[in-house]
């Protein structure tokens, strides 16, 4: 029996985290909750599956997160929230020994310097949740990092797959995803292509290759998750329909693989799976994550916070769809990268904030 705190409980990852932990009442037990403001749905679900310990962020604090995922009754610490705020209970709860199965991207694009190290140093798995990284790691299980010639990431190349000008997206356009149902945040990542940015960088520290050895391509039905290129010229890749239940159901059972509610993909049933090039002329945030990557330090960090802040403020209508990556640019631009510690990550996260929102005041100006 796995022992389960959930971090992100009532968002899209969260409550599906659940419905998946339903379904194997013998195999995994959600023992601790912890959400942002939706206090209510926090206690509903708290009730429903029998969870004395719950918190929340704005509430109580990083200070009891903390103390949550540390618990001596937690084995496993789901990380479903969304942004960097998911970094220090991450770090501890590895370091207390716990196994991690991680959704939330930006703890390994903002920290995987950090991160990676220490969980080779405790002895803890980190299984993916991401559908991407999730195909990959079960693509390379039996195989070694020396064999990986190429990781390939798929994108569904979100609602404005194949236009030239973005220049009046509107905020429900964006939010219009053609296959995926997720948060608002990472939907608008999908549309300006940064959700497929900060992956590739996931996959870097995840998968312990280098960053020139992640591609992207648009393969628009969701059906293959990603593949594995082999230094024999072998493929493999994972499929399934695009149902997060599945990636979140391998990541809390690894190793083991169990029967599901889940509809299984078969290829009769299968729509025509095609495959393109990003065009990363009119999508640029493949550019400045591969910047990024190769800059290393503190300036994924920049990415990140500068990101999460523009895609934000368009969700508000204080930006228009193409000043977010010119806003992240600017960001980065303006970056003395440092080396990665906590507190200089820490450091670069506040200090891009504010700096992007003195930028997004000067535009309203």
């Amino acid at each position: 029996m796995k022992r389960i705190a959930l971090l992100g409980s009532t968002g899209s990852i969260g409550t599906q985290t659940l419905d998946v932990i339903s379904q194997f009442p013998d195999d995994l037990q959600v023992v601790a909750l912890a959400a942002g403001r939706n206090e209510k749905l926090v206690a509903e679900q708290a009730e429903r599956f029998g969870v004395s310990r719950t918190a929340l962020y704005d509430r109580d604090g990083m200070d009891a997160i903390v103390e949550l995922v540390t618990a001596d009754e937690v084995d496993l610490v789901v990380v479903s929230v969304a942004g960097v705020i998911g970094l220090l209970p991450t770090i501890r709860a590895i370091e207390a020994g716990k196994d991690i199965a991680l959704a939330s991207k930006e703890v390994l694009v903002a920290a995987g310097e950090v991160v990676m190290p220490l969980v080779k140093k405790h002895g803890v798995t980190m299984t993916p949740i991401d559908s991407e990284h999730s195909a990959i790691f079960q693509c390379l299980q039996g195989y070694r990092a020396g064999q990986i010639e190429k990781l390939i990431l798929t994108a569904s190349g979100g609602p404005f797959r194949g236009w030239k000008d973005l220049s009046g997206v509107t905020v429900q356009q964006a939010l219009n995803h053609p296959t995926w149902s997720m948060g608002g945040k990472i939907t608008i990542d999908s549309a300006t292509l940064m959700n497929k940015g900060l992956e590739m960088i996931e996959a870097k520290w995840l998968f312990g290759v280098e960053i020139d050895q992640v591609e992207v391509i648009v393969h628009p039905q969701s059906i293959v998750h990603s593949f594995v290129k082999f230094t024999d010229g072998s493929v493999l890749g994972q499929c399934g329909w695009p149902d997060m239940r599945l990636p979140i159901a391998y990541a809390l059972l690894y190793p083991e693989r169990k029967p599901n509610a889940m509809k299984p993909w078969n290829p009769i049933d299968s729509p025509n799976l095609t495959f393109e090039a990003v065009d990363e002329d009119t999508f640029s945030a493949l550019k400045l994550a591969r910047q990024a990557a190769w800059a290393g330090g503190t300036m994924p960090c920049a990415l990140n916070a500068a990101n999460e802040e523009a895609a934000n403020a368009f969700l508000r209508g204080e930006v228009k769809f193409l000043q977010i990556l010119e806003i992240v640019e600017e960001s980065m631009a303006s970056h003395a990268t440092q080396t990665a510690s906590l507190d200089n990550l820490l450091a670069t996260d506040a200090e891009t904030r504010a700096f992007v929102r003195s930028r997004i005041d000067r535009l309203a100006l």
